[in-house]
């Protein structure tokens, strides 16, 4: 017999906020090759939306949580 294993919403919360980190990493990564460059070449706008959409979907992602969490301790 096979177990199905559910995950709470706490849980899977806490994976969105874990890759919303790590898509923020990458674009922040992304970024820094153009802070202390000896020429002053800007990062594209793709780049730029990318970072601030990463920044947007963790933000939303700890609200969410913060939201569970409220909501679990008022029971």
């Amino acid at each position: 017999m096979i177990e199905e294993i559910v995950a709470s919403p706490e849980a899977i919360a806490l994976t969105r906020i874990a890759a919303a980190a790590r898509d923020v990493q990458a674009a922040s990564a992304a970024l820094e090759k153009y802070f202390g460059a000896a020429e002053q070449e800007e990062p594209s706008t793709l780049e730029l939306a990318r970072f601030a959409a990463s920044m947007q979907e963790l933000r939303d992602a700890r609200e969410e949580f913060d939201r569970l969490l409220s909501q679990h301790r008022r029971k």
